[in-house]
């Protein structure tokens, strides 16, 4: 060191890299303070800078008011506003002291060290030695990068890597505290230990604390410190209650190594028993795969529920693996011992399981899928015979990069194969399936867009299709088994006129739209299955169609024309009105379309609908489907959204006639409703509902209050399920309480109970 550098006053001095590179030790403390509360839920509070020595030459930059070196006591002193950057440290203090026989480093008035991560420990001072390796800190503040602040009266670090805090707490709230600016929730303890070669965290009479209330003590825990991402240990519990009366769920971690885990979370119940949940995950260098299991053996049986054996159970494992950009695979598959049992034990709230195996491509706009599925049915009454196992099941659809005679050009197909145990008739429902079905559909299409200086758009299309296919036991056909193949093509085109202007300071668009399409007659189909085309909802999103089928086992055919009007609205201000209004014709050849669906005639229903949003606050929608003699109407729907700042909710009605053929076998009228109020920026109620006009009985309700801040969420709800299923009361109705209380960076404590 040269001491005519500190004999004089300099606004800027470099090359100081002697004196106070031993200010750098202050660093450690910020990566103590920093470790000192990492989640309990092994989840890392932040990303631990990278402890490594400073390379030898580096130097310091120091900026400070006056520099001052005694030759007597060897002491050297930085005031006013002084900053040093050292590599990727920046330090700023109003008073830095470097002491050469004792070789501390001391420096106070607000300390502030900006890390390498972006981390920032703010202290009202700090003395340390100039090896790094002991320091203390006075009143040390950290705000790390995942917005968390750790504060600690005093912080004691030690040569052996251990640094010591004493009356430390961790919390991450900053806008989330009480009228005299405690945090909602903190936890707070007489003394931590970070020890930097464990990287672990131990604590002494540590409490979680809300506002300034203890709600949970323990004299003595540790975790992993925030540099530790997977670690073997226990996680939060979770409590339920059921039809198994009281549960607790004990989550046990088991870090195997770096790619491979496995969680153990037993649930001991009160009524039935420990019931086993063991989940095994592995990632491998192209994706990951789990495999997960249940099981008990129920101590005792819920009378309104029995089963032949008290061992029950469930398993499950999934995988998803790239093989390349444009490939991947994987599976999903599970098996139960019964179909109550994962909703008994609020394991899968599924009522329809798809296990199946899969890849998948995708390039672009080009999509291939192929797969093998089973289907399971979990809801009693149905037979498992039923349901059909596909092998294969495969779709794909290309679009070429280049015009083909100036025109978009496309191509895909659909192949499956299924099989099921049971032959199905039940005309109520529109199901008429036989036990095998192959079918195998290939088609290609090609469209342009025209437009002419007038601003006639005009787009021709056309679609070739062919289809095969082979079905046995279909219950209405005339012959066991059946095979058919048939060509289908397709021409049309699609004309529409846009008409825009001004009616003062509103916009207007009206568009009619015409269509033509023809097509040969659709084939007889009655000795083949329906599987995948069973639903269909006539309304303005598909009239421009030129297939409205949902699936490819139909298809429209016939020569028919499609006929509509558009119409926009738009404001200013941001409201808008938009309605749709438009029928179907079908004028020669055979009807695709059976009763109950609005297009078996040969004028279709009229659909209409209709959206209005005169503000930001209010949003009106209503579409239906009516005779075109305007007799009745068979489907209409609702809706009104409302959202005034505090109170936001939306009210919705549908009804909808039967439509057998289409797997509607009854009429149904249903309205339905949800509503939320603020009552302040953090706390608010909400409610929902929904009736059965026809039946005239309520299908739900839910009533609950949530608290909802920058660092914490937490939910109560209270809801009533009405259901014919086992395991409810004997009125059909299930009440239930669930309450969630997320602490953030900490974890999620839940737990639902059924009265």
């Amino acid at each position: 060191m040269r001491k005519h550098l500190f004999n004089q006053r300099y606004a800027r001095v470099r090359g100081l890299h002697v004196c106070f590179l031993g200010l750098l030790a202050a660093a450690g403390i910020a990566l103590s303070v920093g470790s000192t509360m990492a989640g309990v839920d092994n989840q890392p509070a932040f990303v631990e800078p990278e402890d490594k020595p400073i390379p030898k030459g580096t130097r310091v930059d120091v900026i400070a008011d006056t520099l001052a070196y005694d030759n007597r006591t060897q002491v050297a002193t930085a005031t006013g506003t002084v900053q040093l950057t050292y590599g990727p440290y920046v330090l700023t203090a109003t008073r830095v002291v470097y002491d050469m026989k004792a070789k501390t480093f001391s420096a106070n008035g607000s300390i502030v060290l900006k890390e390498p991560n972006g981390n920032v420990m703010l202290a009202d001072s700090a003395t340390l030695d100039d090896a790094f390796a002991k320091g203390f800190g006075e009143y040390v503040t950290a705000l790390l990068t995942n917005n968390v602040t750790i504060t600690a009266r005093y912080a004691r670090r030690y040569e052996n890597g251990i640094t010591i805090y004493e009356h430390a707490s961790y919390t991450a709230c900053k806008t989330c505290v009480t009228a005299d600016g405690t945090p909602v929730w903190q936890i707070v303890a007489r003394e931590a230990k970070h020890d930097n070669k464990e990287h672990t965290i131990y604590y002494r009479d540590a409490r979680l604390q809300f506002g300034n209330v203890p709600v949970f003590y323990t004299p003595y825990f540790a975790y992993p410190d925030p540099s530790v991402t997977r670690r073997t240990g226990f996680l939060i519990p979770s409590v339920n209650w059921g039809q198994f009366g009281f549960g607790m769920t004990t989550p046990y971690f088991w870090a195997i190594n770096r790619s491979t885990d496995m969680t153990f979370s037993p649930m001991w119940t009160t009524k039935r028993g420990p019931l086993a949940d063991l989940e095994f995950r592995q990632r491998l260098n192209s994706g990951i795969y789990t495999m997960q299991g249940w099981g008990i053996y129920e101590l005792s049986q819920a009378d309104n529920n029995p089963h032949e054996t008290p061992w029950r159970g469930a398993a499950r494992t999934t995988g998803d693996f790239r093989i390349n950009d444009k490939w991947t695979w994987g599976w999903d598959g599970t098996i139960v011992s019964d179909k109550q049992f994962m909703s008994d034990y609020s394991i899968d709230s599924r009522n329809m399981i798809a296990d199946y195996v899969q890849t998948t491509g995708l390039d672009d706009r080009n999509y291939t899928k192929a797969q093998v599925i089973g289907w399971q049915s979990l809801v009693n009454g149905e037979d498992q015979d039923d349901m059909p196992i596909a092998t294969p099941f495969i779709t794909g659809d290309y679009v070429l990069d280049q015009d083909v005679l100036g025109g978009e050009f496309s191509y895909g197909f659909n192949v499956y194969s299924l099989e099921r145990n049971n032959s199905i008739y039940n005309p109520s429902k529109g199901l008429d399936l036989g036990t095998q079905q192959t079918h195998i559909a290939a088609y290609a299409d090609w469209k342009r867009q025209m437009i002419n200086p007038s601003g006639l758009i005009v787009t021709p299309f056309a679609q070739a299709r062919t289809d095969g296919f082979y079905s046995q036991n279909v219950p209405s056909a005339a012959e066991d088994d059946e095979t058919d193949f048939w060509l289908m093509p397709t021409a049309g085109i699609d004309a529409r006129m846009p008409f825009v202007t001004s009616i003062g300071a509103f916009e207007s668009v009206l568009t009619p739209v015409a269509q033509m399409i023809a097509s040969p007659s659709e084939p007889n189909l009655r000795n083949n299955g329906n599987e995948d085309a069973i639903t269909l909802n006539f309304d303005t999103s598909n009239l421009f169609l030129s297939d409205r089928f949902t699936g490819y086992d139909r298809w429209e055919g016939g020569l028919r024309a499609n006929a509509g009007i558009n119409y926009t609205l738009l404001s200013p201000t941001g409201g808008f009105i938009r309605a749709s209004l438009g029928e179907s014709f079908h004028i020669a050849g055979e009807n695709s379309y059976l009763v109950g669906s609005g297009l078996d005639g040969t004028s279709s229903d009229m659909v209409g609908a209709i959206a209005l949003q005169f503000s930001p606050h209010v949003t009106l929608g209503y579409q239906a489907r009516w005779e075109e003699d305007f007799s009745s109407i068979n489907v209409q729907e609702a809706s009104l959204g409302l959202n005034f700042g505090k109170f936001s909710g939306s009210l919705s009605y549908a009804d909808v006639s039967a439509a057998a053929n289409y797997g509607r076998p009854d009429n149904e009228e249903q309205i339905w409703g949800d509503a939320r109020y603020l009552l302040s920026d953090t706390w608010s109620v909400f409610g929902s509902a929904r009736y059965d006009l026809k039946d005239g009985k309520p299908l739900g309700e839910s009533l609950g209050v949530t608290y909802d801040c920058d660092c914490m969420k937490a939910q109560l709800v209270y809801s009533m399920s009405h259901t014919d299923e086992f395991g409810v009361s004997d009125n059909g109705t299930e009440y239930r309480i669930d309450l969630s209380v997320e602490l953030r960076t900490i974890g999620t404590l839940a737990g639902g109970f059924i009265l």
